[in-house]
């Protein structure tokens, strides 16, 4: 199955890429907008800023091409800050507007913890394609300051000082608040559902 990875600086794609292939995937990375409108699935990746991503989408034009994707039916995956840019808006460095797939505002945590999370964490879900064949409450690898909270389209939560959205599904859009090339097989196998499974 071929799947369109975003080829954003804003992101570790090449961890990615690797993680897609060992799931299954034949990987196509590309920044060209046509080729993004035009594809059947995509993962879109992120690291760091949601706004240095975000205004690298627009610059690009790629936040329109992922819409236009999702409209003709496309499955699309964000992961990590590309699951953040999902969402409508974002509180980082002042309020920022997302690729608006999804409802739902990403805030900074609140939390006695150190800022931002990194290791792992325990995640709850329900049932859903994207988590066929895993445990509840199996640990992923979480690096993050920001995070979406009783999303719509919520599937997935785990908690770090407070509850928070570790995964949304709907439709056909999907994201993971998680790194699931970092999180062991239990990532691999949230990658390889969303390569077989997710339609």
């Amino acid at each position: 199955m071929e799947v369109t990875l975003v080829d954003s600086p804003v992101a570790n794609t090449a961890n990615i890429a690797r993680a897609l292939r060992a799931a299954g995937a034949e990987v196509r990375l590309t920044r060209d907008a046509a080729a993004i409108a035009r594809a059947s699935k995509l993962v879109l990746p992120g690291v760091g800023s949601f706004r240095a991503a975000m205004i690298w989408l627009s610059a690009y034009v790629i936040d329109a091409a992922l819409r236009d994707a999702v409209s003709h039916g496309a499955s699309l995956l964000g992961v990590c800050v590309g699951h953040q840019l999902l969402f409508e808006s974002s509180d980082e460095m002042g309020t920022t507007a997302g690729i608006g797939l999804l409802r739902g505002r990403v805030r900074k945590f609140e939390s006695t913890l150190p800022i931002p999370q990194i290791g792992w964490n325990r995640v709850r879900f329900a049932a859903n394609p994207l988590f066929d064949g895993i445990a509840n409450e199996t640990p992923f690898y979480f690096v993050n300051s920001y995070a979406a909270s009783g999303a719509e389209a919520e599937i997935a939560t785990s908690t770090y000082g407070a509850p928070f959205t570790a995964a949304v599904g709907q439709g056909r859009i999907f994201g993971v608040q998680f790194h699931p090339e970092k999180s062991s097989m239990a990532g691999l196998r949230v990658l390889r559902n969303f390569v077989e499974r997710v339609k």
